[in-house]
């Protein structure tokens, strides 16, 4: 399966610019695509201003993004701010041609920039198929906690939508790859460049990873690009009945 992560330069607290520019972006994706990975508050940039930016459930952002997964025949995901029950959440959709939909609400909220007091956090851990690959979505701050994301032989592919500073780089290169070897997973991490609104500086290194830590996908810092790469389910399959090291893991429960 192909995944093709979107790199965009995001402007800032603009719905309808942005959209129109991701847009152009997917124009270009390669033709045998399946999954289109967008970064976190992919239609605003990550602003905690809720009140003005957020929406209802199955809105215009959705509708774009229900649009795009028709138009290509395929998955397309990311985050954007919701509104639902009085609450705002940082929620991330996946959306399949056939009008499927998944949704995850970002469990660890970013204290550092008082998220967690304008959001409600996530109390679900999800995971589902799409085409006989399991997912589990991930956003930003969650990738530095990795019992929320640890494999319980239940999925594939962990897709980490990010906003993630130049500042922390090290940070989101390491982590990444750590959560693709201690999970034996498939890890697809996408960020975006540029500067926002708040003057932070975003430096993207997006990436595809295999489960052995190998980079399989990736591209320059501070381009707005296209991230595309392969990836085999049956080889990871076979790898993890080779190397079982998933056998040997410590059981746990989460508190929700």
């Amino acid at each position: 399966m192909k995944l093709t992560l979107i790199q965009p330069d995001i402007i800032w607290e603009n719905k309808l610019l942005n959209l129109g520019r991701l847009k152009d972006l997917i124009s270009a994706v390669p033709s045998a695509t399946e999954i289109i990975v967008l970064p976190e508050m992919f239609n605003t940039g990550f602003s905690v201003n809720p009140y003005n930016l957020s929406e209802n459930p199955f809105s215009e952002t959705f509708d774009w993004m229900k649009g795009i997964a028709k138009d290509y025949n395929l998955g397309i995901c990311g985050s954007y701010i919701i509104r639902e029950n009085n609450q705002f959440y940082n929620r991330w959709i996946f959306v399949s041609p056939e009008n499927e939909v998944w949704s995850y609400d970002k469990r660890h909220l970013f204290s550092p920039a008082g998220e967690d007091k304008l959001f409600s956090k996530g109390r679900s851990r999800v995971i589902f198929t799409f085409r006989g690959l399991r997912i589990c979505p991930n956003i930003c701050y969650d990738l530095r906690f990795p019992v929320w994301s640890r494999v319980q032989n239940d999925y594939d592919l962990l897709i980490n939508s990010a906003n993630w500073p130049e500042s922390r780089r090290d940070v989101w290169l390491t982590l990444l790859k750590a959560r693709a070897i201690e999970n034996q997973c498939y890890v697809a991490g996408v960020n975006r460049i540029g500067i926002d609104g708040e003057g932070i500086k975003y430096c993207g290194d997006s990436m595809i990873i295999d489960p052995k830590g190998v980079i399989i996908g990736s591209d320059k810092r501070n381009e707005e690009s296209l991230i595309s790469g392969d990836i085999f389910p049956e080889q990871l399959s076979a790898f993890r009945k080779k190397f079982p090291v998933l056998n040997d893991s410590d059981s746990f429960t989460i508190e929700y």
